[in-house]
């Protein structure tokens, strides 16, 4: 989870409610992208190229409503596919896209899939773990 998420989130600039919250996109990277907990926003450098149903700024992901279990808080998304795709990535970068805050495209998160993960001409789909306090992948404890 990227610092400046946290203390977004502190300040009100994330909305993850599935009907009336703000557009949270993911973006797929190749082996030079450089990110760490420090990275703020969406950046276009070492974004893979557009390739069948991807495109450049990623794709728009579908929330599941945030939650709670026991003392965490806790959020998901529905797993996201990008059919007839060429790609390969090594990781990605969930963010918000959403234009009305003082921060553009401001930074949720970053994954690292730990290796070359492909497509070829075929489907690339992101698995997202189960939405609960141990596995979500945004959980606040």
């Amino acid at each position: 989870m990227c610092t400046s998420f946290k203390v977004q989130l502190l300040e009100g600039v994330h909305d993850f409610r599935p009907a009336e919250g703000d557009v949270v996109k993911i973006a797929l990277y190749d082996n030079n992208a450089s990110f760490t907990a420090a990275t703020t926003a969406y950046t276009t450098v070492n974004e893979i190229a557009s390739s069948g149903s991807y495109v450049a700024g990623g794709g728009i992901l579908t929330k599941v409503s945030p939650t709670s279990s026991g003392t965490t808080a806790l959020t998901s998304f529905l797993d996201i596919s990008f059919t007839s795709a060429t790609i390969t990535a090594y990781g990605a970068l969930i963010y918000n896209s959403t234009p009305t805050h003082t921060y553009t495209n401001p930074a949720v998160c970053i994954l690292d899939f730990g290796g070359a993960k492909t497509s070829t001409n075929g489907t690339f789909t992101i698995i997202f773990p189960t939405a609960d306090a141990t596995n979500a992948i945004i959980r606040i404890a």
